[in-house]
């Protein structure tokens, strides 16, 4: 051969590995095996076959081109930087990957059946694609995907890829165990898609595009996403996508941004955490406590902006929250975009949301409401805790066998929903439990087949109750103001404090009615009457005997007072009651008709014509024509007779 035409580069070898001819062929050299020789001296390169460049310590910038056919594994301690975009492919007879785009005029991408990685960076070696400009990535793009280009050279990452690009870009399919970062305010993006078996971690520095309306995506194995910028997802038509991976968060401000299409869902099994520990290849938190507590310079602030999406938290096998923390550490936007938002909470055990769901802009959350809905899934043990003032204007459904607890019950984590949009509405087919400990609370409408548990210091207020679940009111006063109780299935006054307040109720008739020593019905001073099943008393004098309850009677101010006299014992039905009951799961009681807890208590209802058993010798059932009612003006104690059915 002429060596005017090919010339054989003698490289210095690396651990000891034999010399492989590299050939120049005009300006580029063809070659496979080793070829770092050509690539530190910033040569183009033809692959023939599979090649290694074997990375010296120190940052190395490639100026040159890399193409042909073959496989390129970056191996060494040092980084390799590409200047320009490279465009080699595995061999054809290598090349069985599927790329389809069902969806007609909504099209998508599916990929199937995925090569082998066209690049390989091995544990210890950085690969760096850009310069912090448009060029400086390794692929092909043969496939004419809608929305973004899918890459055909397949990558493994068990060492380190920095992505230095300013540009929409794809990887192809993503394997390996290592890290995937990019550096902050780098505003290129980074397109995911399609099934990616890499266990590592991602690094986002400034944008990542999860799923798109184009494409699905999983990350079945990823170990976690450093979060310091935004993590946007998206979905086609009808899909679901799926992110188990926990967030941390380790800038100010950054989000995980959520879209979906008609038809979709997006679900989020994860934490989203502050790290305080721990470099983007290994984010920690060294107290969980510290999600919840504001640290210097807002660092653990972090947010999440539904932008018209059905978006699900959790997937009822975990109860760690997707945002745990309070509104000086996190944000949540609900926002209507093609479609107002939904946002459902779907968890196996207890999880408290200590931050509101408000629809501003970014931190900014409380400049609007939120425009979407809240869902209580009714998985079993599911029981969520608001611990703030919600802000979102729209229905709030909890589900059969599902718990919505407003106010933690304890000091600084009071709840409420909000009432002045025209969406506000609870459908409660599960269990309502109100415990503010300080600030007083109104409900919008109530609906629904489910339970309401007043069961907090302050005080609850009904404007409008259509519910046919039970009432309880074990602590504090549930006050109903211009509606009634009367369709709900029963009525309990479970505590010495409990305090039942009809005076401004639209009507005082209640189905059945269960009390303990002192509990409280408030009645309005001008015209006292309370009303059990199909019976009436019109209340005077100092003193009223309904069924086995005795009552005394005062007046103060507005109200006329009834404070029971005596426990009650509850009488339970021979068959089923109709409608659900509340579980003692969900009711933290043991399971006693309408949460009875030391007290006994009798029912007072109209169910006339079921078998009822009684026990205790003050167990009275009033109602229908076997109601006996007595009206006393002397405090003489009298003793009401005993009813069967």
């Amino acid at each position: 051969m002429k060596r005017s035409w090919h010339l054989v580069l003698a490289s210095a070898l690396v651990a000891g590995a034999a010399v492989t001819p590299v050939v120049a062929v005009g300006s580029a050299v063809a070659a496979d095996g080793d070829i770092t020789s050509a690539v530190l001296a910033n040569r183009d390169v033809v692959l023939t076959g599979d090649a290694v460049v074997r990375v010296p310590q120190g940052t190395h910038t490639y100026t040159g081109v890399i193409s042909g056919e073959g496989a390129l594994r970056v191996s060494g301690t040092g980084t390799l930087v590409l200047a320009k975009d490279s465009t080699f492919t595995l061999p054809h007879s290598r090349q069985h990957q599927r790329v389809q785009i069902p969806g007609g005029n909504h099209p998508y991408v599916v990929v199937g059946s995925p090569d082998e990685p066209a690049v390989t960076v091995d544990a210890g070696a950085t690969l760096q694609y850009g310069t912090g400009g448009t060029t400086g990535l390794i692929g092909s793009f043969p496939y004419n995907t809608p929305g973004y280009q899918q890459n055909q050279d397949n990558i493994r990452v068990d060492g380190t890829l920095r992505l230095s690009l300013t540009r929409l870009f794809n990887l192809g399919v993503i394997s390996g165990s290592g890290l995937v970062t990019q550096p902050r305010n780098m505003w290129g993006t980074l397109q995911i898609c399609g099934t990616n078996p890499f266990s590592g971690i991602f690094d986002n520095g400034t944008g990542v595009n999860f799923a798109s309306t184009t494409c699905v995506a999983d990350l079945p194995n990823a170990r976690s996403v450093v979060n310091r910028g935004s993590w946007i997802i998206d979905t086609p038509l009808n899909h679901t996508v799926v992110q188990r991976q926990n967030f941390y968060s380790h800038e100010y401000g950054n989000d995980v941004n959520v879209h979906s299409r008609p038809g979709s869902k997006v679900i989020l099994t994860g934490v989203y955490s502050w790290s305080d520990s721990g470099d983007g290849a290994a984010p920690s938190l060294s107290d969980p406590g510290l999600n919840w507590r504001p640290v210097a310079h807002k660092l653990n602030k972090r947010g999440t902006n539904i932008e018209g999406a059905d978006v699900q938290w959790g997937d009822g096998t975990t109860h760690r929250i997707f945002m745990p923390g309070t509104a000086q550490t996190v944000y949540i936007n609900l926002h209507a975009r093609r479609q107002r938002s939904r946002l459902t909470f779907d968890y196996n055990g207890p999880v408290t949301l200590g931050a509101p769901i408000g629809g501003g802009m970014y931190h900014d959350t409380l400049s609007a409401p939120g425009a979407g809905d809240i869902v209580i899934a009714g998985t079993s043990g599911n029981d969520v805790t608001f611990a703030a003032a919600q802000y979102y204007d729209g229905s709030t459904t909890i589900d059969r066998s599902a718990t919505l607890h407003l106010g933690s019950g304890t000091a600084g984590g009071d709840g409420s929903l909000h009432t002045d949009g025209a969406l506000d509405k609870v459908i409660d087919n599960g269990s309502l439990v109100l415990r503010n400990t300080r600030t007083p609370i109104s409900l919008p409408a109530v609906t629904g087949a489910g339970s309401v548990t007043q069961s907090g210091a302050a005080a609850t207020t009904v404007t409008s109750a259509a519910y046919t679940g039970a009432t309880t009111v074990a602590k504090g006063s549930l006050i109903v103001s211009g509606t009634s109780l009367r369709t709900s299935d029963a009525v309990a006054l479970t505590g010495p404090s409990a305090v039942l307040d009809l005076s401004k109720a639209r009507d005082t008739t209640l189905r059945r009615l269960q009390v303990v020593k002192g509990a409280k019905i408030l009645l309005s001073r001008n015209s006292p009457a309370l009303t059990v099943g199909s019976t009436t008393a019109r209340v005077s004098g100092t003193g009223l005997a309904i069924g086995g309850a005795r009552f005394s009677v005062s007046r103060a101010g507005a109200h006329t007072v009834l404070t029971a006299l005596t426990s009650t014992t509850a009488a339970r039905p021979s068959s089923p009651a109709t409608g659900p009951a509340p579980s003692p799961a969900r009711t933290g009681r043991s399971a006693t008709p309408l949460g009875a807890s030391t007290a006994t208590m009798a029912d007072t209802g109209s169910n006339s014509g079921a078998l009822w058993t009684v026990t205790g010798l003050a167990g009275v059932v009033l109602a229908g024509a076997a109601g006996f009612v007595v009206v006393r003006s002397r405090s003489r104690q009298r003793t009401a007779p005993r009813h069967s059915r």
